[in-house]
């Protein structure tokens, strides 16, 4: 056991060198973002909410694309609890700074920044749910393209399915868990039905699709050019090895 967890520590120091800090801090800031935006709705009716996160979810489903066609849905699932951890820090010290008393009316400013538990919660579940969906599927479709698995349809087929069955789940998740389960206890029986949770969920991950279809090209550039560069060498030869 303590030769599997220094094998795994040392795994996960050596992908944190190898993973170009660009990516792991645009990464994490959108985890961070979405999380902040997701609490204004931008747009309501019986069948469709979408939330600001909307605006830069994409980004954190490229990223986790990218990383899992060049590390491997391991490293990429790695990464997303990096950033679900460093999230969950930036709420706790926004709810710290909500909770401290002050002079000056600062009561809109608290609710925003001092979140509601139950969200946060099921916005987690549903990240880190969505993350292993994404980074594993993604992979797996890929391993189907024996012949060019680098072309360019092999990374958009991947991207493509993997990104709108795992934001489906995302969107899914988040919302049976907090409108179906805790909405009921704790917003004076407010509820969505399971229709309306399906609805919503699956039109926010067409539009997700669509933005992912807008921006795929840089991930794929990007992917090229860290083929050409030896960009991750390092770490895959360690996992073959393994």
């Amino acid at each position: 056991m303590k030769e599997r967890i220094s094998s795994a520590t040392a795994d996960t120091k050596l992908l944190f060198r190898n993973i170009p800090s660009v990516i792991t801090a645009l990464f994490t800031i959108s985890v961070v973002v979405m999380n902040i935006l997701a609490n204004k709705t931008i747009y309501q009716n019986d069948w469709l909410a979408i939330d600001g996160g909307i605006l830069v979810s994409w980004l954190s489903f490229l990223c986790m694309d990218i990383i899992t066609k060049s590390f491997g849905p391991k490293a990429a699932t790695k990464l997303s609890v990096f950033a679900m951890l460093t999230n969950l820090l930036v709420c706790l010290l926004f709810f710290a700074v909500s909770a401290i008393p002050t002079e000056a009316d600062f009561s809109a400013f608290n609710t925003v920044i001092g979140g509601t538990w139950f969200i946060l919660l099921s916005s987690t579940v549903a990240f880190i749910s969505s993350a292993v969906i994404n980074n594993f599927l993604n992979w797996s479709i890929g391993r189907a393209f024996r012949a060019n698995p680098d072309g360019k349809l092999a990374y958009v087929t991947r991207s493509y399915i993997s990104t709108f069955i795992a934001q489906f789940c995302d969107n899914f998740i988040f919302a049976a868990l907090t409108f179906m389960v805790f909405a009921p206890i704790f917003w004076d029986g407010f509820h969505w039905t399971l229709i309306q949770c399906v609805t919503c969920s699956l039109l926010g991950a067409v539009l997700e699709l669509l933005m992912e279809v807008i921006f795929s090209p840089i991930g794929y550039i990007v992917l090229k050019k860290w083929n050409r560069d030896g960009v991750g060498a390092e770490y895959r030869r360690r996992r073959a090895l393994a």
